[in-house]
């Protein structure tokens, strides 16, 4: 199947679809488990021309599984290329480190994720570089804090956790409009629910951990964008810091992108139904979902989502009648992270943004018996059978 051809392809052929190897016409995608590649005359030719293109050199610099996933994550992305990373932070910070100098600013939504929010604010400026949190569902807002140092704008399709959506066209139009490269991070949409640089960013970045991997089992990132700066950002950066993604774990997301269709699809689903059983609730004081007509953003959600993700919120009295409900479950699962097969929550408050101060934290809308839900893929007669006996003990 030529190029072209895949490309017409709907996004779950897409995602299954490989090329039968050359050599084994083995249908599944090899692991090359290497650190080192020997050199023939030509390959060292190569090296020494410097066409670190055609040929591979060390694991840190590329590998054959790392190059098939960011071809697979470019066509699913829609984008000219793709970088893989170890892990979503990795992803995050060798992308901004590779644009921003000493001296410039950065615009970023004031409800950015915990560990995204600490870099920006914390890391950052001990390389002379500062951040403006702003609400990016204000635009004027936004605009208003554009000055000549800005570099980037930077914001998140979901936001994690309050769930809050970005206009991503329009943020991405006033990015353009003063010359400034735009970054949006998917993670919570996945390329399955949203693909931006269809509308309009110049770099989408996710955390392959949740929704690519899937099954909680794998650590890694995501750069999508332009390949002849991709490049560059190899070389210059990834290889410099070290965030490169093991040839296991580029395999193990590989296998995670051909389901993830029906994984996004079938916990979407889940959570819908699960977000209603929860705005009913007596014991629930308030539930944010797209899906959900009570959302601020659900005519957003119509217009840029083909369904509304497996992302809820939702808040109890307090922080200690909150633990008490997650501990109290038995198929679900109180843990950290998210996008994965079975249902996870956390009290985001005092977990993933508990070096965040309260004032802080009250500001970017996260109070205390705020609890998070990533709805996996379970029967959801199950989930809500579990949600019902875990409230009882509240």
């Amino acid at each position: 199947m030529t190029n072209e051809e895949l490309k017409k392809l709907k996004f779950q052929s897409k995602a299954v679809y490989y090329s039968p190897d050359p050599e084994t016409k083995s249908v599944s995608e090899p692991i090359y488990m290497t650190s080192n590649f020997q050199y023939n005359k030509e390959h060292y030719q190569k090296i020494i021309d410097g066409d670190r293109e055609s040929v591979y050199i060390y694991t840190r610099c590329g590998n054959p599984t790392e190059r098939k996933l960011e071809k697979q994550i470019a066509l699913l992305e829609g984008s000219e290329d793709a970088l893989v990373t170890s892990s979503g932070m990795a992803a995050i910070s060798t992308l901004i480190m590779g644009i921003v100098e000493h001296g410039d600013n950065i615009i970023a939504d004031r409800t950015t994720y915990s560990t995204s929010h600490e870099f920006f604010e914390e890391v950052l400026p001990k390389f002379g570089v500062e951040t403006k949190f702003v609400n990016t569902l204000d635009l004027k807002e936004v605009e208003n804090a554009i000055d000549e140092k800005t570099k980037i704008i930077y914001a998140e399709t979901i936001a994690n956790p309050i769930i809050k959506l970005t206009p991503i066209k329009e943020l991405g139009e006033l990015a353009h409009k003063h010359g400034l490269t735009y970054i949006v991070d998917n993670t919570f949409a996945s390329p399955r629910l949203l693909r931006p640089i269809e509308l309009g960013a110049d770099f989408v970045v996710e955390s392959a951990t949740k929704f690519i991997g899937g099954h909680n089992d794998v650590l890694g990132g995501i750069i999508a964008g332009n390949s002849e700066f991709l490049y560059e950002l190899r070389w210059e950066r990834l290889t410099k810091f070290g965030g490169t993604i093991s040839p296991f774990n580029a395999w193990l997301l590989l296998r995670g992108l051909q389901t993830m269709s029906l994984r996004v699809d079938k916990a979407c689903e889940n959570a819908l139904k699960l977000a209603k059983y929860l705005e009913n609730h007596p014991k629930v004081e308030k539930v944010s979902y797209p899906g959900l007509e009570s959302h601020p953003n659900h005519e957003l959600a119509k217009e840029i989502l083909p369904k509304f993700g497996s992302m809820i919120n939702f808040k109890v009295k307090d922080e200690e009648s909150g633990v008490e409900f997650l501990n109290a479950l038995k198929l679900c699962c109180f843990a950290g992270s998210l996008g994965g097969v079975r249902t996870t929550l956390q009290p985001p408050a005092t977990c993933a943004f508990l070096d965040i101060p309260e004032k802080e934290r009250n500001e970017m809308g996260i109070y205390l018996g705020m609890i998070r839900v990533s709805t996996g893929i379970e029967d959801i007669e199950d989930i809500i059978c579990d949600f019902e006996q875990a409230f009882d003990k509240i």
